[in-house]
């Protein structure tokens, strides 16, 4: 495929590339040459074939696939989270949380309007940059950090990413991972290196192998990990952070999406000498989706270029939005209605939990929204069966990092928002379908 790709600058190259993805030369799927192989061909220094495959990716025309190499990116690439569209199963695979307990803004939306924000002024709304900054010292206060607000924590996260690495930088993400962080790296172009987790987090010797092999950035999710609801453990988290101080300048990012709704402590890898941190914390567990912000406490020169990439006058999170998630968070009504979502998520699946380990299915009692069930078979199997009888569900091949890793035997359930009687028949019906 090579010889079929032309040009001699970045530009050139990427236009070539399109050109045949236009024509359907290249298709999804279709696998384009190793960068090495690619400057090779085209007589051009490689840091330019590298910088025309970072132009495709974040054009969304190409993905890394790690050691599968770079391929021309479908539709579809990766699973997404939320609502299966175009289905009439009953839907137990969102990851969302329940509509019912994400607090009504009408209130507080009458209040937030005030004085309009103008080009060059400050991008962080004062009053939520003050309470950020005492929430997060809780747990970073030993640390010298900034806080930057972002557009949810994906858009915190690849903006980290970019700001840190290049093209082909590897990455270590967890494994089983979040959906969000394989599609982010992938487009990134970055290769992901993946770190099994087990009930306490990241695995230590999973940390060890992958600074091994030189990943610039660390991605961990320190509770309610998904899928697999797992949380990092004082022991664990020690452990982790001894085998990072020997790489201080390698970027940890925390992704501590369920913060106000975990009933698990906060346990950090970020050590009291790391020196490229960020713990990124966002709002839509509690305050919805559509609640799209997200508090990044980092380190001052990561702050620094975080603040150049959201700069007065391109791409600011909207100051109505930030006065609208303080004037929340602020509300002792609606962090009251918070306590009541984290007891209800924790309740709701563990009572699930519970029904399913009376059949003898192995289902440990995690945080988070989901539980990550064990199956004797193959889950793509247990969720065939599913379907046939009335359930969509989903299985952990979709959070697998290595597409060519052997068959998950495991299912993510969302099943908090489920009634009794429905929990007791889908109960039935996995053990049915798991025989």
């Amino acid at each position: 495929m090579s010889d079929q790709i032309t040009g001699t600058t970045a530009a050139d190259i990427a236009d070539s590339v399109r050109a045949l993805r236009d024509r359907g030369i290249l298709v999804p799927g279709s696998p384009l040459p190793p960068v090495r192989e690619l400057a090779s061909t085209l007589g051009v220094n490689r840091n330019t074939a590298v910088a025309a495959y970072r132009q495709l990716a974040q054009a969304g025309l190409v993905v890394s696939r790690g050691r599968a190499g770079t391929v021309i990116t479908g539709h579809e690439s990766v699973a997404q989270e939320g609502y299966a569209s175009d289905t009439v199963l009953r839907d137990v695979g969102t990851g969302n949380p329940d509509p019912r307990l994400i607090p009504d803004p009408s209130q507080a939306l009458a209040t937030v309007a005030g004085r309009p924000v103008l080009y060059g002024e400050p991008v962080i709304d004062r009053g939520l940059d003050e309470w950020a900054r005492q929430w997060i010292a809780q747990d970073l206060g030993h640390l010298d950090f900034a806080v930057t607000i972002t557009s949810g924590a994906v858009d915190a996260v690849e903006r980290l990413l970019a700001q840190a690495l290049m093209r082909d930088d590897a990455v270590a993400l967890e494994d089983p991972c979040f959906l969000a962080s394989i599609h982010t790296v992938r487009l990134g172009g970055y290769r992901a290196v993946p770190v099994p987790v087990d009930d306490e987090g990241m695995t230590v010797d999973g940390l060890r192998a992958a600074l091994d092999a030189g990943v610039r950035a660390v991605i961990c999710t320190p509770r309610a990990q998904n899928p697999t609801g797992a949380s990092l453990t004082a022991t664990r988290a020690a452990e982790l952070r001894a085998v990072l101080a020997d790489h201080p300048y390698v970027l940890i990012i925390e992704d501590d999406h369920f913060s106000m709704l975990s009933q698990r402590p906060y346990e950090s890898l970020i050590g009291p000498a790391h020196r490229r941190f960020a713990l990124v914390r966002s709002v839509s567990k509690f305050l919805g989706p559509d609640m799209c912000l997200a508090i990044a406490a980092t380190d001052p020169t990561t702050a620094e270029r975080l603040a150049m990439r959201l700069s007065p006058g391109t791409t600011w999170v909207s100051h109505l939005l930030q006065r609208l998630t303080l004037t929340q968070l602020t509300d002792p009504a609606v962090t009251a209605r918070i306590s009541d979502a984290r007891e209800h998520y924790a309740a709701r699946n563990a009572a699930f939990a519970a029904r399913l380990r009376e059949h003898g299915l192995d289902s440990p009692t995690p945080d988070g929204l989901s539980l990550w069930i064990g199956l004797p078979k193959p889950a793509r199997v247990v969720a065939e069966g599913l379907m046939r009888r009335g359930w969509l569900a989903r299985t952990g091949d979709d959070f697998a990092l290595d597409e060519r890793a052997d068959p998950s035997h495991h299912l993510r359930l969302t099943v908090h928002d489920l009634s009794d009687e429905d929990a007791d028949t889908l109960v039935a019906d996995l053990v049915a379908a798991a025989r």
